[in-house]
């Protein structure tokens, strides 16, 4: 009797074991299925640069605001800072007295090269490409920067 007892045990955990193993395998075969349909879903499409022209020269206070950036142009060499603050999108402001840009919503600064000086923003501001159009004497004649 204990002999057939032992192997209705074995049996019982055969089943268990196949049963288990074969759930584990369905598992794995499902999300391998899935993983392409998940990363399909959460593609998307980076959209067409979009491509500012300022016109040169600049004012004497050497900036120019746009709606999404700041142009800078120190010692010929143009840079666009982003208008948009990394703490929670605000529009950032450069403050012409102090040299510095400053968030309105929560004062978070940043120098000129969107660097972070100090509040709640964590990250620095982001900057845009910028290049420089010529004549044919070699002068500037405006920036065209690309968002």
């Amino acid at each position: 009797m204990a002999a057939g007892g032992k192997r209705k045990n074995m049996r019982e955990n055969r089943r268990d074991f196949l049963s288990k193993l074969i759930k584990w395998a369905g598992a794995l075969v499902t999300a391998a299925l899935i993983y392409p349909i998940f990363r399909f879903l959460g593609f998307t499409i980076k959209p067409k640069p979009r491509y500012v022209k300022v016109a040169a020269p600049l004012p004497a206070s050497g900036f120019h605001a746009e709606r999404d950036f700041i142009l800078f142009v120190d010692q010929g060499r143009p840079r666009a800072i982003s208008r948009t603050c990394t703490h929670l999108g605000c529009r950032v402001n450069f403050l012409e007295d102090k040299q510095i840009i400053e968030c309105p919503c929560h004062q978070s600064r940043f120098t000129s090269a969107g660097k972070l000086i100090s509040g709640p923003a964590k990250k620095d501001l982001p900057s845009f490409a910028v290049e420089i159009q010529a004549d044919e004497t070699g002068t500037t004649t405006g920036y065209v920067v690309t968002i």
